[in-house]
């Protein structure tokens, strides 16, 4: 007798009641939550999220075999646990809502072309290396979606190309411009001389300076990828999302800066959601 499938009648009847709105609202959902998860996925939120899955389940299990001491231990630290969220994960719920209100949560960020994001890149990894081996110190803001005026207004207009050349000159040693950040915006040079502020983390290494510190707490407010190079080694360094990758190489270096300027095909996008609502129009029309 030959295998039939027959489908339940309920799951039947709920198939049936979906239409092309529920699916929209599904689909915007899932962008949203994938928004969220990316946002989160290299912050310590998903470390926490894990713990929480375990607190989870050991009170789930605890209350199944009516160990009623266990139980009571757990849901008290799970509450305690919720309230205590937006306390100690700030930055990353504040990075988060700043996406959102800047209106850049679904990625409308702008990028260039692959000519000039291969020129852009080529000329800050110049810049870098060449203050690397001259051990010339060096703080370089890489914006992102995430604006950072504030920072931006405590130093210096510069507004200028970006070219290697120009980088170094800032850089240049017992200047007023050396011992602060420069913010590249887009291909430009927005300013030089900015304050950074420092990370109030404990757990890091002691050979890190001044220079790194600032770049990490930089790094825990917004989504900016800030270039350190060490004035004592010479070490180039990358802080991003609270977390800092020492002893970069040009290659190494390279793949975190060009997908800064170079659109990433990878995820939903916002022109693919008004794309996909513009043709369901069209074919509704017709």
């Amino acid at each position: 007798m030959p295998f039939t499938f027959d489908m339940p009648i309920q799951l039947h009847g709920l198939l049936a009641t979906v239409n092309l709105r529920d699916l929209i609202d599904i689909f915007v959902v899932a962008v949203i939550l994938y928004k969220i998860y990316e946002i989160l996925k290299d912050t310590r939120v998903i470390t926490l999220a894990k713990g929480i899955l375990v607190l989870l389940v050991l009170t789930w299990v605890s209350s199944i075999l009516e160990l009623h001491v266990i139980f009571w231990l757990l849901s008290k630290t799970l509450a305690l646990l919720f309230v205590a969220l937006p306390i100690v994960f700030q930055p990353e719920l504040r990075r988060a809502l700043e996406r959102i209100g800047q209106g850049k949560f679904l990625g409308t960020q702008v990028y260039m072309n692959d000519e000039e994001a291969n020129r852009l890149t080529n000329e800050i990894d110049k810049a870098i290396f060449n203050m690397s081996a001259k051990k010339i110190g060096a703080l370089l803001v890489l914006e992102r979606n995430i604006g950072i005026n504030d920072i931006i207004d405590t130093g210096i207009r510069i507004d200028g190309l970006i070219t290697a050349e120009f980088l170094m000159n800032v850089y240049i040693p017992n200047t007023p411009l050396h011992d602060g950040a420069a913010v590249v915006r887009g291909n430009r040079l927005i300013s030089a001389g900015c304050l950074l502020p420092l990370t109030e983390s404990s757990g890091l290494s002691t050979e890190l300076g001044t220079r790194h510190r600032a770049a990490i707490g930089l790094s825990e407010q917004c989504d900016a990828l800030i270039i350190i190079v060490s004035e004592e080694t010479g070490t180039v360094s990358v802080a991003e999302n609270g977390r800092i990758v020492r002893h970069l190489n040009s290659d190494s270096l390279r793949q975190k800066i060009r997908p800064i300027f170079q659109k990433d095909d990878k995820g939903v996008k916002l022109q693919d959601i008004r794309e996909a609502i513009d043709a369901w129009r069209k074919n509704k029309n017709e």
